[in-house]
């Protein structure tokens, strides 16, 4: 276009010599090479799926971030904080107390999809401990303590805290590491978290040539957990956990043999661990914000592309820097659509069994619910039919739903309150009764701030 534009143009101007001609096919040259490199860079976005995260606008290595886990490392170099060790497990008990993360979120994965992979067995699974924001890895007799939580901004960010007796135990931020497994596909293309299923062997080997599932709340419980332990009791629905595949790729498990198993004690030594369980319910709840994090994450960062590119052509192009072109607009769109689906649990799998976990994980994850006047929270549980009473991600109220990029932000909440308000006619969101929209809605305006006046607003 900008070629035909050039040319129709000096062909009707007889003032034009040569000489400016030139100028001016070599500036069209420049811009054409300026919006083929934004093209490029915008469609390798679209087409693999990841970030150039180290690049503008995320610069993810060289950003300055306020994670849960680097202001605890900050504190601890300070001296306004103290790990203490433990002989039997080391800086993790200590290490949860600083992080406020709840021994009852254990949940347990013997496959060898980790970092320390050569340590964890199915005799000696692997210890996960999360809270809303951040996650603790513990291995028997491992190296290190893994660490990750997530930046308002960037997104997931790890580290590691060596397991060794030490008057001054440092936090190492990851250089890079951790993102071959957790930069990829399966967590939206940016630095974040994943739960995999997958079938493993008497080793905890998987076998990738059975295939794997990465989970979340919209997967079916027969694709589930897959290398987890799971406790508690879910009636006739079964899942992959608790057993070991065989070499039989068309029947690799008897999924009878992990059901309903409230004592875990009879398929490992549990003593080591800080809990005897591996919560059921704590693993849905790790399934469901792992992904929501990932999404916010996505979100944002593709926002920050678009304004960046966007900026980039309105300098070329001579025009306000302010002004909001319509690719910027449909990407925001449609990442702020995705965002609103998951959030309001679009898809859900619809449990056909009672679920009751085996810890007070349920009992503590609920007491941090903000309630409205009537006692609600997004964070009460269902399972009965579904994970949550009212189905809207409890992430809403944190920090990094409310520091996407503004926007975005804008478009999510406006087209959120419109589903609750009844106004969404798509059939996306049918999952939703009046009476659950309702609810939400009046969740939401007792307990977020600022969101009842951005309700009224749109009156």
């Amino acid at each position: 276009m900008l070629f035909v534009y050039f040319f129709s143009k000096s062909n009707s101007d007889k003032r034009f010599t040569v000489k400016s001609l030139t100028r001016r096919w070599q500036r069209s040259c420049g811009l054409l090479s300026l919006v083929a490199a934004v093209l490029v860079l915008f469609g390798s976005t679209l087409t693999a799926g990841i970030f150039e995260i180290n690049r503008e606008p995320i610069n993810y290595k060289t950003t300055p971030v306020q994670d849960r886990i680097q202001l605890l490392k900050q504190r601890l170099e300070e001296g306004t904080a103290k790990l203490e060790w433990d002989e039997k497990r080391g800086w993790l008990p200590s290490m949860l107390k600083h992080l406020e993360v709840p021994a009852s979120s254990q949940t347990l994965v013997f496959s060898k999809t980790s970092v320390q992979n050569t340590r964890i067995t199915p005799a000696r699974p692997r210890a996960v401990y999360f809270n809303d924001d951040t996650y603790v890895g513990w291995v028997q007799y491992g190296d290190v303590l893994e660490l990750s939580a997530v930046d308002p901004k960037q997104g997931g960010i790890f580290y590691v805290l060596t397991q060794k007796n030490t008057d001054h135990p440092e936090i190492i931020r990851d250089q890079g590491d951790c993102l071959t497994c957790h930069s990829s596909s399966k967590t939206k293309g940016v630095p974040g978290y994943l739960v995999r299923s997958v079938f493993a062997s008497d080793d905890g080997r998987p076998h990738f040539g059975y295939g794997t599932t990465t989970t979340d709340h919209t997967t079916p419980m027969k694709m589930r957990y897959g290398g987890w332990y799971v406790s508690g009791t879910y009636g006739e629905m079964r899942h992959r956990g608790n057993v070991i595949a065989s070499d039989d790729r068309f029947n690799p498990i008897d999924p009878e043999k992990g059901a309903n198993i409230t004592d875990l004690n009879k398929l490992f030594r549990v003593e080591p661990y800080l809990d005897r369980g591996s919560d059921i319910v704590a693993l849905m709840v790790l399934e469901h914000q792992s992904q929501m994090h990932n999404l916010i994450t996505n979100a944002s960062f593709d926002c920050r592309h678009a304004i960046h590119y966007q900026k980039i052509m309105n300098r070329a192009l001579d025009r306000p820097m302010d002004h909001e072109t319509e690719s910027t607009r449909s990407r925001i769109i449609a990442s702020g659509d995705k965002l609103v689906r998951y959030l309001l649990f679009c898809d859900e799998y619809q449990l056909e069994s009672p679920i009751e976990g085996s810890s007070g994980f349920a009992k503590q994850f609920s007491s941090h619910g903000l309630r409205d006047g009537k006692g609600r929270s997004l964070r009460d549980f269902d399972l009965k039919q579904r994970m949550f009473r009212y189905p809207c991600s409890f992430l809403i109220y944190s920090d990094s739903f409310d520091e996407l990029p503004a926007p975005l932000l804008a478009h999510v909440e406006t087209r959120l309150i419109n589903v609750l308000q009844g106004e969404d006619t798509s059939g996306e969101f049918d999952h939703l009764s009046p009476e659950d929209r309702g609810a939400i809605l009046e969740i939401l305006m007792e307990t977020k701030p600022g969101f009842r006046g951005k309700v009224k607003a749109l009156e």
